[in-house]
């Protein structure tokens, strides 16, 4: 498997760092506020890994939510779609959403899920990303709470997945194209 690995992107320690860093962002942010409680939308299955340990570096109260939704498939490239196999479970009317993906790429999926997720009409709904790639992206969409911007690469590990395998490792990888260009 790590022969499948061009380059290690970020380590370990510097991911366990930055996700503690920006635990602290979103406590600021919600401390200002005078919001005691939140409910925290993980964006699965790429995000579980983040999300874990986001929430766990969180002082404010998190709820937690699962929604699946997917706008790759097998694929390196988005379809541009999104299709939403696993819902979350509770009602989020009036109440302050955070919801946390591992990346904003072309900015299509998590501007569509945070449509839908408006429309269900919390009282506010922030997003919180692992990675964002800028150059990728096609709609104008930014995350408001981010860990690292990195480069047009195919990144794995961390959670994030090539066709379901990679994500089990503790790294960001930048995985060789002759993996995905078969």
């Amino acid at each position: 498997m790590t022969r499948d690995i061009q380059a290690i992107l970020i380590d370990k320690q510097t991911i366990s760092q930055r996700v503690l860093s920006l635990g602290q962002e979103i406590d600021i942010y919600y401390s200002k506020q005078g919001i005691k409680n939140i409910v925290a939308i993980c964006v699965m299955n790429g995000a579980i890994v983040f999300f874990c340990d986001l929430v766990r570096s969180l002082k404010v109260d998190a709820e937690m939510e699962f929604v699946r939704v997917s706008s790759y498939g097998n694929s390196s490239k988005s379809s541009g779609q999104i299709t939403i196999s696993k819902d979350i479970e509770t009602s989020i009317k009036d109440k302050h959403v955070l919801i946390v993906d591992d990346i904003v790429d072309s900015g299509n999926t998590l501007s569509q899920l945070s449509a839908i997720m408006q429309a269900r009409q919390p009282a506010s709904i922030k997003v919180c990303t692992f990675l964002n790639k800028p150059s990728r992206r096609q709609i104008d969409f930014n995350p408001d709470f981010n860990g690292f911007i990195v480069p047009d690469e195919f990144i794995v590990g961390y959670g994030l997945d090539y066709a379901g395998h990679y994500r089990q490792l503790p790294y960001l990888g930048i995985l060789n194209p002759s993996v995905y260009n078969k």
